[in-house]
């Protein structure tokens, strides 16, 4: 039987240590290598002269860093030229009376689920200011059903999301434009349908709502023998 003694040799002991030496060795010249690479690095952009925010300047007459925008610049997609849709308001300072976009199903739909989200916490579904957040001890907001607000122009509608009223704050971050007209269009389907007449109707609607009530009424009416008093019977 024969051993194997070269895992326990001296020889094999000193190779291994000055191999890993060597490795040592190598690793600590390439981060040597590195670091000398890192801080050679050009920094002139970083670390260019500049102003902060609103820094004072000695360079300016008026002794702001902070330049301001020529006249007639205009933002990206902020040209905004239509006054009337974008303020709802005349060019001689009046809420526009009439609706600047079409009215169609598909804008009070969206006027209706926009309302729905942003309104109705306070004025409630059917605008009259009964929300839930009045119910809980906040100032009641006035009813759209009531004549001032039956009477003013739509503009007025799209000026209040706008900027604000009383104790309701501005909405014009959460709410764009075309959201906002559809808001407005809304709120007059709500006064019509708080304060219609059947004579508002077409004849022909005014038929079928007719024979609807005969046809509901004739389902509550009570039989004649169960509607005499048991004494009688």
């Amino acid at each position: 039987m024969t051993t194997d003694n070269a895992s326990t040799s001296p020889f094999v002991w000193e190779t291994s240590g000055k191999r890993v030496r060597t490795r040592r060795l190598l690793s600590l010249i390439a981060l040597a290598a590195l670091l000398a690479l890192t801080v050679g690095c050009r920094q002139d952009m970083y670390n260019q002269p500049r102003y902060k925010p609103y820094a004072a300047s000695s360079f300016w007459p008026n002794g702001s860093s902070a330049r301001p925008i020529p006249k007639g610049t205009v933002a990206r997609s902020q040209l905004r030229a239509n006054r009337v849709y974008y303020t709802g308001m005349t060019p001689d300072g009046n809420f526009v009376a009439d609706l600047p976009v079409p009215i169609t199903r598909k804008l009070l739909k969206r006027g209706q689920q926009r309302f729905d989200i942003f309104c109705t916490p306070c004025h409630g579904r059917l605008g009259d200011g009964n929300g839930m957040i009045p119910s809980r001890g906040f100032k009641h907001p006035p009813s759209y059903h009531i004549p001032r607000l039956r009477s003013v122009p739509i503009g007025y509608f799209y000026d209040v999301i706008t900027h604000g009223f009383g104790q309701m704050s501005s909405y014009a971050t959460q709410v764009p434009p075309s959201d906002r007209w559809a808001i407005a269009a809304y709120i007059r389907v709500l006064q019509l349908s708080q304060g219609a007449h059947l004579s508002d109707l077409p004849p022909a609607e005014q038929a079928k709502f007719k024979a609807a009530m005969a046809k509901q009424s004739d389902q509550h009416k009570t039989p004649a023998n169960q509607a005499k008093p048991a004494a009688d019977r």
